[in-house]
């Protein structure tokens, strides 16, 4: 389990408990290894389950890292191919090639994290706080009979974590006391990634995982129905250098397309607030804040944007930002390096008016 805040000093030395807890923990820092749940996509290692790596590699100088990948056909061969050179600080990479993981379902994926943990025994299972983390992990750790710590932005020591609570406007130390493995989901925006020299290279190997025992049991009782996604040249919203939002103001989907329009001139992400989600304007997958995506991108422009705890808790890491609200006392103000009071319907199209066209 899980321990928080500061133990109270004992005053005898020959407390077993202590001694023991101790023991266990000196146990930790002196062998680590931590597997990685690696998610990916069109043969390539998304960059969240880079970032995961990156904060695995700040455990312990002697961790050993093994990504886990698992999927079906040639996709998965050539993500392989990527983990392996993804990153310096990555050992083996551990491919699980079956039908049964052609969609990341929680089920099936958790009882391979259940299996991979059996035969390797890790002090660390770390995936990104995506939708694909979230969602395996939790019914992983169940198996495993263990309590994660979710949304980690800092690694002290490698039983010691720092996370956000209250929507982010207090941060909390976490000690894990519990048996292996620690389980962790970490925020890719506080993990960057740094360039990776041509020398500092190198190629991990590839081993496949034996699936003989894994069961049909383990398909579990959810279906995969289908996949909608939009064709878009616009990058990624998780780790875009530039994000543009829009929030409930913009009052429809089709005044919602302003946004986009400077979106393109910028080369920018489209974010949206939660209430603009709700209101249909665009996908859920849009949306920033403690219950969408958290971000952190160079420059973020909010227009319409009210400013509530739940969204300044997805972008409030962000470098530079922005805000247009016609409302002078709206919250956004308050965490904003440059505001403007103004009618979004106005200044959007000034914007769009006098930018250059993205070359």
């Amino acid at each position: 389990m899980a321990t928080r805040g500061i133990h109270r000093a004992f005053t005898k030395r020959t407390v077993p408990f202590l001694t023991s807890q101790s023991l266990f923990l000196s146990s930790i820092s002196r062998s680590v290894s931590t597997l990685v749940l690696a998610e990916h996509e069109g043969g390539s290692i998304k960059a969240p389950s880079v970032s995961a790596v990156a904060a695995a590699s700040s455990l312990s100088k002697d961790n050993s890292i093994s990504m886990l990948l698992a999927g079906s056909g040639p996709s998965l061969q050539e993500a392989a191919a990527h983990a392996a050179s993804c990153h310096p600080s990555v050992s083996q990479v551990l491919v699980a090639d079956s039908d049964k993981f052609s969609h990341p379902l929680a089920e099936p994926w958790a009882k391979l994290v259940h299996l991979v943990q059996q035969k390797g025994g890790y002090s660390h299972i770390i995936a990104p706080s995506g939708s694909f983390g979230k969602n395996i992990l939790p019914r992983a750790a169940a198996l495993l009979d263990v309590s994660p710590i979710t949304d980690v932005i800092e690694i002290s020591e490698s039983n010691l974590f720092v996370r956000p609570i209250y929507a982010g406007n207090a941060l909390c130390t976490v000690r894990y006391a519990g048996a292996n493995p620690c389980m962790l989901t970490i925020r890719s925006t506080s993990f960057p990634v740094p360039p990776i020299s041509a020398d500092s290279k190198s190629e991990a190997s590839i081993s496949q995982v034996d699936l003989s025992t894994f069961g049909e049991d383990a398909v579990g009782k959810s279906r995969y129905l289908k996949l909608t996604s939009q064709e878009t040249e616009r990058p990624d919203l998780g780790n875009a250098r530039v994000v543009v939002t829009g929030g409930r103001a913009l009052k429809s989907a089709e005044n919602f397309k302003m946004i986009e329009k400077l979106a393109e001139k910028l080369g920018a992400a489209v974010g949206a607030t939660r209430a603009a989600v709700d209101a249909g304007f665009v996908p859920n997958d849009l949306q920033v804040g403690q219950t969408g995506k958290i971000v952190a991108p160079e420059l973020y422009m909010a227009f319409g944007v009210s400013g509530a705890i739940q969204h300044l808790a997805g972008m409030r890491d962000s470098k530079v930002i922005v805000a247009v609200n016609k409302d002078a006392d709206a919250p956004i103000f308050q965490v904003a390096d440059y505001g403007l009071v103004g009618d979004l319907f106005e200044v959007i199209p000034e914007l769009l008016e006098k930018m250059p066209e993205k070359k």
